[in-house]
């Protein structure tokens, strides 16, 4: 209960053909018997995933995946789950062996370098191809022996210098290791805390930036069916903590509770944050001059770009009779009586465009490849997902020019308060 959600872990995905040893590098990383490991290929079928501490990285989660040369019906079908697992990995090791680099390493290279996912090179077996280290072997000469040819392309003190057709003169970080003679793994690690992205670690605080050390924030949280019974949701449990890792005064009150809780203060608050659902009521509760959004919009900002979200917004002043809208949630449930996503969006939006729309639903990491048949696609806060997935997926909404949003910025459109709820952030919202 007290580990750090995935969401907000560096993922870093094991990619690479069928027994080159990737289940073998995962379980040598975290130390322990994650995956399953045997000489008959294709072992692996599903994502395997772990969570761990990668010190002084902090929280990781590693992705094993099934070989991306698979054959057959199911191989195929395990195949494209691999491509999936692409979409939210912030860092990529793609492990090859004895047999060298041939198209399937190179389109996943190709993929990563098209998403600029940064990427490392393991050689792995390398004890099938050099003779195992000598008692008293001067590491010198050990150094020298791992100059070697693999296969159309050479790798020496961790640079690959030639990929193939396409990738001549790419440096490339490279990494050798062999599970049989414990080579090689600390090395990678080191390889993967230098290369894990910049970006990762200056993502923007949830709430805390928008006011000062001090002040006062006001968090409305309604107790209603989708609130799990005695504990808050993941997003307000995060923003709580934003705001008070930052010196800031947090009030959590539920919506019935507002009016008589601002009532109570000397001053205004500086910011008022709550749930979507509630935003008619407590627009109205909330003073004009005090900053109001949701929990929904401070992830959109979190977990995505909010500019593209806002701009997408718009686009539900173009929606027609008969268009179809792709509604995504990161996580999975159980339907209830009054589902914000199943339910109450479509409601609010078919009442607001007067339109009859057509509405489909995906959860958890599913996301359709056909995107181009809908008007709009309205995503979910993404707070049980990573930002790499949400930016995977705006990417492609905005290569086929498909309109994207979220949950809080449809609602609050839907319900005439669009610009109030964007006002705190800044950002241009030309209709």
């Amino acid at each position: 209960m007290q580990g750090t959600p995935k969401g907000m872990r560096i993922h870093i995905g094991i990619f690479g053909k069928r027994n080159v040893g990737k289940s073998s590098i995962l379980n040598a990383l975290t130390k322990q018997d994650i995956s399953i490991v045997s000489e008959t290929a294709g072992t692996t079928t599903d994502p395997v995933e772990k969570s761990m501490e990668l010190l002084p990285l902090g929280p990781v989660l590693f992705v094993d995946t099934a070989g991306i040369d698979d054959e057959g019906a199911l191989g195929l079908q395990r195949v494209e789950k691999t491509k999936k697992v692409i979409d939210r990995i912030d860092l990529a090791i793609v492990v090859c062996d004895e047999r060298g680099f041939d198209k399937f390493e190179e389109k996943l290279i190709e993929e990563f370098n098209l998403r600029k996912t940064p990427f490392i090179i393991v050689v792995n077996k390398i004890d099938k191809f050099l003779p195992s280290p000598l008692e008293g072997e001067d590491s010198a000469e050990r150094k020298r022996l791992s100059i070697v040819s693999v296969r159309g392309f050479q790798h020496e003190e961790r640079v690959l210098e030639k990929l193939g057709e396409g990738y001549k003169g790419t440096a490339v970080t490279v990494v050798i290791t062999s599970i049989v003679n414990n080579q090689g793994i600390d090395d990678l690690k080191q390889t993967i805390i230098k290369n894990v992205p910049d970006e990762f670690f200056s993502q923007n605080s949830i709430a805390s930036d928008l006011i000062s050390a001090g002040e006062t924030a006001v968090l409305v949280v309604p107790i209603d069916l989708e609130a799990p019974k005695g504990r808050l949701i993941l997003p307000q449990v995060q923003t709580i903590r934003d705001l008070l890792d930052n010196d800031c005064i947090v009030i959590v009150t539920k919506e019935r509770e507002l009016r008589r809780t601002l009532d109570n203060l000397k001053t205004p608050p500086a910011l008022v944050v709550t749930d979507s659902q509630a935003f008619l009521k407590v627009s109205a509760d909330v003073p004009r001059n005090v900053k109001l959004t949701s929990f929904s919009i401070l992830f959109a900002r979190l977990k995505g770009e909010l500019s593209e979200f806002v701009k997408g917004t718009l686009a539900i002043e173009n929606l027609k009779s008969g268009d179809k809208v792709l509604i995504c949630e990161s996580c999975t449930h159980h339907d209830i009586g009054d589902d914000i996503g199943r339910v109450k969006i479509p409601r609010w939006l078919t009442q607001y465009t007067g339109k009859k729309l057509e509405f489909e639903h995906y959860a958890g990491h599913d996301f359709p490849e056909n995107i181009k048949d809908y008007a709009l696609i309205i995503h979910c806060g993404a707070c049980m997902t990573n930002r790499k997935e949400i930016l995977s997926r705006i990417w492609k909404a905005k290569e086929l020019n498909v309109p994207i949003t979220n949950y809080g910025l449809t609602i609050a459109y839907s319900l005439g308060i669009f610009e109030r709820a964007i006002e705190p952030f800044k950002v241009k919202c030309e209709r």
